[in-house]
């Protein structure tokens, strides 16, 4: 299992990218009324049949052709339901795939969060062609990292790539996630 829930993150978000995904939503929502804590991550990909959503949770069972297991999945699902929370994929050929896990929010057994910034840092480097949209929320206070909205401001001769961009990036999800009291 992994240690923190941001490398699961990674894991799917990873997924959506070999998929050729060039739309990545991760959402990831508190709510303290309801102690529950939703990990939505959504892409406009390639999809998945009907057959391999049903098997994508079998760790035996993978489309990499390098090995013969594919462990992020099931260990997501499992991490999720060890907290009393529950594990949804839906997905359609051609249309994309959406990852849901609910995760008991107070839950001894829910693993941290992790660093969302390092996360996205190395989701968004070596994919700058790729939009990402992070959003972060605890009892509707967060915010949104929107790389469509940095495309606009630094024009089409500065991609996402550069180091003083990824810093950025990195510093403002930091910032915001202090800000907005984020420490899931």
């Amino acid at each position: 299992m992994m240690p923190e829930l941001s490398l699961n993150i990674l894991d799917v978000a990873q997924n959506s990218v070999t998929a050729k995904a060039t739309l990545i939503e991760i959402s990831i929502t508190g709510d303290s009324t309801s102690d529950l804590l939703t990990i939505r991550i959504a892409d406009n990909g390639c999809g998945m049949t009907e057959e391999q959503v049903r098997n994508v949770t079998d760790p035996f069972f993978t489309s990499r052709k390098t090995r013969k297991v594919g462990l992020g999945i099931p260990f997501f699902k499992m991490a999720a339901e060890l907290t009393g929370g529950s594990f949804q994929i839906e997905s359609a050929v051609g249309v994309g795939t959406t990852t849901t896990a609910v995760f008991g929010l107070s839950s001894i057994d829910r693993m941290p969060l992790g660093n969302m910034a390092d996360t996205m840092r190395v989701l968004v480097g070596p994919n700058p062609d790729i939009d990402f949209v992070l959003t972060m929320e605890l009892d509707g206070s967060g915010f949104v990292m929107d790389t469509r909205s940095f495309r606009e401001v630094l024009g089409p001769d500065i991609p996402l790539s550069e180091p003083q961009v990824l810093n950025y990036i990195e510093e403002y999800i930091h910032e915001n996630t202090e800000a907005c009291n984020l420490n899931f």
